[in-house]
């Protein structure tokens, strides 16, 4: 899974990333709208980590997503 495909489907993920990263508020997710740079900003600020730990658990993130599928799940 690439992050287009999660932009693509921020409204599915939104809570997804509500429950990775409980400090984000709904304004937030809905400012962030699928922008994976807003993301990172966000998670940044709000949890006081650098711009490559942010990035990292983004791209943590992304893996768990992609092995918690179930083959032939959309999504």
């Amino acid at each position: 899974m690439n992050w287009d495909v999660i932009e693509g489907n921020w409204r599915q993920f939104k809570g997804k990333c509500r429950e990775h990263w409980g400090r984000l508020t709904d304004d937030d997710l809905e400012v962030i709208a699928g922008k994976r740079e807003l993301l990172a900003g966000k998670i940044q600020e709000l949890y006081g980590v650098t711009m490559e730990e942010a990035e990292l658990q983004i791209r943590t993130f992304v893996e768990r997503q992609r092995s918690r599928r179930r083959p032939g799940e959309a999504v």
